[in-house]
């Protein structure tokens, strides 16, 4: 039988650890899925200022629909691109329950960024607490992610 040498263990222990960091880097959500729930947020908030609640409503609903069907696909991390899919025992459970906490959250700092814009008398005030959090989507979905990222590439297998 042909022993390795302690250097040959070690590097084949670094070679593994190697692969294991370049498929953490592909934990992900789509940047696709960012910019549609930004610009969703944006439309619900214009929508919600024309002051029609029917509409509001119906927009409401088909935005819950639309997002519920869509996102149990993509906020689970496992799917970034077409190219990789994660093992779910790498990803993670948390990922999709830190996406819908995040977005809970943000559904309340837009309701209150509204109501202080509209107490204050501003034009459209949904409108623009929607454009400050679909901002805070935009940058803050890839910056949660990463923080998975550095956290998985925590995790010893």
């Amino acid at each position: 039988m042909n022993e390795a040498t302690p250097e040959q263990a070690r590097a084949a222990l670094a070679d593994i650890e190697r692969g294991r960091l370049s498929v953490v880097s592909q934990i992900d959500v789509p940047t696709w899925y960012w910019w549609a729930l930004a610009g969703g947020w944006i439309i619900l908030g214009v929508i919600s200022d024309l002051d029609r609640p029917w509409l509001t409503t119906a927009a409401t609903l088909l935005f819950g629909a639309a997002h519920a069907s869509i996102a149990p696909r993509v906020v689970n991390g496992r799917h970034r691109s077409d190219r990789l899919s994660v093992r779910a025992d790498l990803a993670g459970s948390h990922i999709s329950r830190l996406v819908l906490g995040a977005l809970i959250v943000l559904v309340g700092a837009t309701v209150v960024t509204a109501l202080v814009l509209d107490a204050d008398g501003a034009g459209h005030p949904t409108t623009a607490a929607s454009v400050l959090v679909a901002v805070v989507i935009v940058l803050g979905g890839p910056l949660l992610m990463a923080r998975v990222r550095d956290r998985a590439a925590r995790v010893t297998p």
